[in-house]
């Protein structure tokens, strides 16, 4: 959920969120009905039994409604109606979040916030939140520590319950690999470069000295880029909420790293979430990619069925997340007990691993880890791979990286104004470090 390029093109979602049926092995097929997630009886809204509308705010295709979970709680709340509004990019949903929580009007019921906007959201509009770290149902322990930290206020406050999260592996081609003359199993290919992303580059050198005839090792320097900083335990912002872009030696590091991946003619040079970047999938013009597991629908979807197999899913060289979003309940909001129950069933852990086994979208309570739609997950395209293994694992490792109020729009500024034209123009990477401090200051206003 939220934005694909997570910090880019929100568009990018709906494509990755086509898992659906491919999931197997406790995904294969529909989960039944979740229970109420630990939510008590309770007698009709207003007293009478008359009918409440519940309203929920998302952009892209979320995943809620289509994985019927509000279906769901309808026939479990039969006094309960649920209704979705939702605009299809982030980019302009996200400034009317803005404004209609300024006003204390216009808004649903539930909101969603993408997680590069959760900090910001927080700092600005907390006031005019609920909390909901006691609503009922809700039980901080089912969540990861640190997505339960994304969505707690500087004083101490849950305002946001997370939904789903990007935890990072590498997904690459078996086909490739084997050409090249590189291990295939993956858990051979995940101990070429475990612990270390400078042994993915050096991977990379090795695969490029056998490479099949037009292909490259990866994608592009600014999915490497952003794939070494999302494993950072330090990103853009410090504990305190001073921006540290410029001087952190993790972003640098990734930077360096990325450019080294461009000069040395590792990357296909190509703007992920671009027509291009998704022709290459079809056409095999890359043996590796950082991959979220949000991204698993999109490869299948762009690789299309002649890729099928090919494609395998191996451990990142560290865990990482790159993506995510959660669920606020503006104070403004005519039904908010009843909103914020709603909002306490949909993270659930029974939820969520509905939504992931329906959906793909994997989920921040880890309480749902042991549930057979995640822990038995295997994908079918990507050689039946323990996906639901693979991505809990990375999960749990995640650092507990402070989110700063414009950590999308430094990330988009770095790999759009800075690695890419490393990437395809061949720019010194000095020089381009330095073009893209600039962009951030002027876009910050610094």
């Amino acid at each position: 959920m939220g934005s694909r390029r997570r910090h880019g093109p929100v568009a990018a979602l709906a494509l990755a969120l086509l898992l659906g049926a491919a999931l197997s092995g406790g995904c294969a097929t529909d989960p039944d009905p979740a229970p109420a997630a630990g939510l008590p009886v309770r007698e009709p809204v207003d007293g009478s039994g008359r009918r409440i509308t519940l309203t929920v705010g998302v952009f892209g295709t979320f995943g809620l409604q289509e994985a019927g979970l509000y279906d769901t709680y309808m026939r479990l709340n039969p006094d309960v109606a649920v209704r979705q509004t939702s605009l299809t990019r982030n980019d302009v949903y996200y400034p009317q979040l803005l404004t209609h929580l300024t006003a204390g009007s216009g808004l649903a019921d539930v909101q969603a916030v993408e997680v590069g906007n959760i900090a910001e959201v927080l700092a600005t509009q907390g006031g005019r939140l609920d909390e909901l770290g006691s609503a009922p149902g809700v039980d901080r322990a089912a969540f990861l520590p640190w997505k339960w930290a994304q969505g707690t206020s500087p004083d101490g406050r849950t305002l946001a319950l997370g939904t789903d999260i990007g935890p990072q592996a590498v997904c690459y081609r078996k086909d490739l690999f084997a050409r090249a003359g590189l291990p295939t199993e993956r858990g051979a290919v995940g101990r070429l470069w475990a612990g270390d992303w400078r042994k993915y580059l050096a991977a990379g050198v090795r695969y490029r000295e056998r490479a099949p005839e037009g292909t490259a090792f990866t994608d592009s320097a600014s999915g490497v880029m952003a794939a070494v900083t999302g494993s950072a335990a330090l990103r853009y912002y410090d504990e305190r909420g001073d921006l540290i872009v410029a001087v952190n030696p993790a972003v640098r590091e990734a930077w360096d790293l990325a450019a080294v991946f461009a000069r040395q003619g590792l990357t296909a040079r190509l703007q992920q979430f671009t027509p291009g970047w998704d022709q290459a999938f079809a056409n095999g013009a890359f043996a590796t990619v950082a991959c979220p597991a949000w991204m698993l629908g999109y490869i299948q979807d762009k690789a299309g069925p002649a890729g099928r197999g090919r494609w395998d899913v191996a451990a990142a060289p560290r865990p990482g997340s790159w993506g995510g979003s959660f669920l606020v309940v503006p104070s403004a909001g005519r039904h908010r007990a009843e909103a914020a129950r709603l909002a306490a069933w949909l993270t659930a852990p029974a939820q969520q691993a509905v939504l992931f086994a329906r959906r793909g979208s994997f989920p921040s309570a880890s309480a749902s880890y042991a549930l057979p739609a995640v822990a038995e997950a295997r994908h079918p395209y990507f050689g039946d791979a323990p996906v639901g293994t693979v991505f809990a694992t990375a999960a749990r490792g995640v650092p507990r990286a402070p989110v700063g109020p414009k950590d999308a729009l430094i990330a988009q500024t770095l790999a759009d104004v800075g690695m890419l034209q490393i990437d395809q123009t061949g720019r010194a990477p000095e020089s381009a470090w330095r073009a893209a401090m600039k962009a951030i200051d002027n876009a910050l206003d610094r």
